[in-house]
């Protein structure tokens, strides 16, 4: 079946789905994650396959975590819809109302966006999270993953189809997989003007860039993170290695994963130290010239083989891995400035004591979210209350941020009158 005539279906399907309320939607939601319960051995089976055909073709550790299943995770999905049934719906929703002089009343509600498309690469639980999201605010949804979780995905889309059909008002013709791994199949989907309203990419930088040059669709961009922590002069030395600790090894494969760490001049002999020995060589550090001779005195001192010479393609890159760029700088608006010039506008983080610096920090680094004494490993439509997200948007326009149910809507407006003329 070509593209064109299963988004001529998705939007039959979206046809039904924006008339229900949230009765109807919630139980199919619940539906859903009946059978992702009932059937979680066989998701695990095809996440197993998945992951031995990543190993095999030479995926990283990191990514093959970020692309890894258990009973674990699979109880935080099913948990994420439940989450999002709980939610309000904001389907109908009044943002605004008045009435103008000549007495039309004027009111603005939400509604659905439409048919909308994930792209998005390797984590099978975007499946689950962008079908819940996109279901319960009355979107149909076409789902493309990549072919390193083209088993799971389609394991997980069983179990979407399966819960959707049982139950009387489900609308199992309102999401699809994609299952071909034909990169020609993603062009087809960002020229398709008239069948889908909305792409949203989820994955790596790569990815992000080769949708928005080759769209011509709207697209709602979620990037890549270039996620930096800035230690300041007045940062406690033990929490700022625990921040780092936990924003750079947690996850690193995930785009909230820090990348690069800026420290004060006047923090590097006590702060740097700290750190090696926090870090305890699991991380490489690419050192500038200033930090590296601290480093690496601390980290002979500890049997440790982790530091390396910086260079200054370190700066701005996204490793995805366990290796983090390390940076002196001298002020605080040197840092903001840094992290203006490198970063992604995904997440970056001020350690300080000084009230001042950090409503600083807050004011003028240019990002999506900013943290004063937290971990960027925060920015999750989980941790953010959302129970799942479509991503992190980057952009300012439509959404920025976590996206959650809202992100998926827009507005129109209602005028009511009683044979009023111009």
């Amino acid at each position: 079946m070509d593209i064109k005539t299963i988004c001529m279906q998705l939007k039959k399907g979206y046809e039904v789905l924006s008339c229900q309320n949230a009765s109807q939607k919630n139980a199919a939601l619940l539906a859903v994650s009946n059978q992702i319960n009932i059937q979680r051995s066989k998701i695990l089976d095809a996440n197993k396959h998945d992951i031995e055909n990543a190993r095999k073709h030479g995926m990283s550790e990191a990514l093959v975590e970020r692309l890894m299943l258990d009973d674990k995770r699979i109880d935080g999905i099913i948990d994420s819809i439940r989450i999002v049934i709980a939610q309000t719906d904001p389907i109908g929703e009044e943002t605004e109302g008045w009435t103008i002089p000549n007495g039309l009343q004027i009111r603005q509600i939400r509604v659905p966006l439409g048919v909308a498309a994930i792209i998005y690469e390797s984590r099978p639980n975007v499946t689950i999270d962008a079908f819940c999201l996109a279901y319960k605010s009355g979107n149909a949804l076409l789902l493309r993953g990549s072919s390193s979780a083209i088993y799971s995905n389609k394991a997980l889309m069983a179990c979407i189809k399966e819960g959707l059909s049982s139950i009387p008002d489900g609308v199992p013709t309102a999401v699809e997989l994609l299952e071909s791994t034909d990169h020609a199949d993603i062009d087809t989907i960002l020229s398709a003007v008239g069948y889908i309203d909305v792409a949203l990419p989820r994955g790596g930088a790569k990815l992000i860039q080769t949708v928005v040059d080759k769209a011509k669709i709207p697209v709602i961009q979620t990037g890549s993170g270039v996620c930096h922590t800035y230690i300041d002069d007045s940062a406690d030395d033990v929490m700022a290695a625990n921040i780092v600790e936990n924003a750079k090894i947690q996850r690193p494969g995930a785009c909230n994963a820090l990348e690069t760490l800026l420290v004060h001049k006047s923090k590097l002999s006590t702060f740097l130290p700290i750190l090696e020995q926090t870090l305890g060589g699991r991380v490489q550090l690419r050192a500038d010239d200033v930090c590296y001779p601290i480093l690496k005195a601390a980290a002979e001192k500890s049997g440790h083989d982790c530091i390396v010479h910086a260079t200054q393609a370190d700066f701005g890159f996204e490793f995805l891995d366990f290796i983090c760029a390390v940076k002196c700088v001298e002020s605080v608006e040197e840092a903001i400035d840094f992290i203006n010039t490198y970063n992604t506008k995904h997440s970056e983080c001020i350690v300080t004591n000084t009230r001042s610096h950090a409503r600083l920090f807050q004011t003028k680094v240019d990002a999506a979210c900013i943290y004063v004494n937290a971990s960027t490993r925060f920015t999750d439509g989980g941790q953010f209350g959302f129970g799942a997200e479509l991503g992190i948007s980057t952009q300012k326009l439509h959404a920025r941020g976590p996206m959650g149910i809202k992100a998926l809507t827009t507005t129109k407006f209602l005028i009511d009158g009683e044979g009023q003329i111009r």
